[in-house]
Parts: C-alpha cells; sequence; structure tokens
C-alpha cells in the first residue's frame, strides 16, 4: 500500500479515470461498429458527424491518439463512398 496521502489520492484518481475512459473508448468502439454495419448511404451521412465529433474528443482528452481518429475518421468516410 501506498505510503504518502498524495499517492493514495493519485490511485483513486487513477482508477476513476481508467473507468471513465474505459466507458468512453468502448462507446466509440460500438458507435464506429454500428455504423461500418450500415447499408444506407443517407443514414451513414447523417451519423458521420456524430462519430467525428465523438473522435476528434476523444482525441483532445487523449483517451485514444490523434492519429488513430484520424485513421478511423478517414476509414470511415470511406465507408461512406463504398455504399453507393
Amino acid at each position: 500500500m501506498a505510503n504518502h496521502k498524495s499517492s493514495v489520492k493519485r490511485i483513486r484518481q487513477t482508477k476513476a479515470r481508467t473507468l471513465r475512459n474505459k466507458y468512453y473508448a468502448k462507446t466509440m468502439r460500438n458507435a464506429v461498429r454500428k455504423f461500418r454495419a450500415l447499408t444506407d448511404k443517407e443514414e451513414a451521412i447523417k451519423l458521420y458527424p456524430t462519430i467525428q465529433k465523438m473522435l476528434d474528443k476523444l482525441a483532445k482528452k487523449n483517451v485514444i491518439h490523434a492519429n488513430k481518429a484520424a485513421n478511423i475518421k478517414s476509414s470511415l468516410s470511406q465507408h461512406i463512398n463504398k455504399i453507393g
């Protein structure tokens, strides 16, 4: 167990942040999975900005890497173009 008050608090904060980050990352993965399953182009175009916004926020808060967010956004826009 930690010896300092600050390290005990740090452990507590880390646990809370990890749990929050896992939740947001999982939510993002499910949204991307749902998006990739879409076959209607109009619906995909309507849903894309919300997923893009979600990815940008997670990248800004360092839940996911900025390059990963960019790669996912790129692949999702390619998906929209393939639906035709």
